[in-house]
């Protein structure tokens, strides 16, 4: 078992006066992923709206904001059992056989144009064994011709617009793997969480994107950017692409900074919780069930 203890805090200045936020930062709920504590605080006197969304599990923060300055913290203590298994077992899952709520990972969305690289998906992967060994060449394939890059990408930067440019970051190249991933009818969805164990090198933690592709009974993590060790990534939200899972919307003026993120691995073996690692199996935080 993997224990994590992780802090955000993001700091705004409010420029007009009623300014709504739509706050994705709260750690999922799955029965793989059990949050023991959390504590929220908000800078002004506001009694925010926290709710879960019933099909996608993500759970969202709605406030709306005075003039002057915003403050958000938000800490937790979050457990992680994964399930395991050996990767050669996952085969992929015919589309006649998907559960309903699993079916629209398989279409193109705002980001992920699937429809737009079925020709290159084909030449590229339609040969090989359906099953988790494609999925893996489809994120090495994205590696290979992607570079981690700061900077270099906004938010309306799509997967074709980084299969061309052949740079970007976290988000990018999650974007570009489940569109080809989805370009040969796997379906593949945004992840959205912070990690344990990148390189400090990459510079100070940050809000980390990687990809859940069904396979089998459930969804299993991938991580195309490479900067993230698996099993230390703690789940925030999922969709479509990064539109369904912002860790922040706003509508209203702001000045923003950016966000300060910390997070650390409890080693504990005396209650079995031991320090992430890279593993060759197939790692999954999804309870089993088919919801969006």
């Amino acid at each position: 078992m993997i224990k994590l203890k992780l802090s955000i805090e993001l700091n705004y200045e409010i420029i007009q006066p009623g300014c709504d936020f739509i706050f994705n930062i709260h750690a999922a709920h799955t029965r793989s992923q059990t949050v023991v504590q959390e504590n929220l605080y908000l800078s002004q006197p506001l009694t925010p709206d926290i709710y879960a969304d019933p099909g996608s599990g993500n759970r969202y923060m709605r406030l709306t904001a005075a003039q002057g300055p915003l403050k958000v913290q938000y800490s937790a203590t979050v457990e992680l059992t994964h399930h395991t298994v050996p990767s050669l077992q996952l085969l992929e899952v015919p589309v006649a056989r998907l559960p309903a709520a699993v079916l629209h990972y398989i279409y193109p969305s705002r980001y992920c144009q699937s429809d737009r690289l079925h020709k290159l998906a084909m030449r590229e992967f339609g040969h090989l064994w359906q099953g988790y060994a494609r999925v893996k060449t489809i994120q090495e394939w994205v590696q290979q011709r992607v570079t981690f890059t700061s900077c270099t990408s906004n938010a309306s930067t799509s997967a074709i617009d980084t299969l061309v440019e052949q740079v970007g970051v976290c988000r990018d190249f999650a974007h570009l793997m489940i569109a080809l991933c989805r370009a040969v009818n796997i379906p593949a969805r945004f992840a959205t969480g912070i990690d344990y164990g990148a390189d400090p090198a990459l510079g100070p933690a940050d809000f980390h994107a990687y990809v859940e592709v069904y396979l089998g009974d459930r969804w299993y993590i991938f991580d195309p950017s490479g900067t993230a060790m698996p099993m230390g990534l703690v789940r925030f939200g999922t969709g479509r692409d990064a539109a369904d899972a912002a860790f922040a919307t706003i509508f209203g003026t702001v000045n923003s900074q950016s966000p300060t993120i910390a997070i650390e691995a409890i080693d504990d073996s005396s209650h079995q919780f031991f320090m992430p690692q890279h593993s060759l199996d197939a790692l999954s935080t999804d309870d089993g069930l088919a919801r969006q």
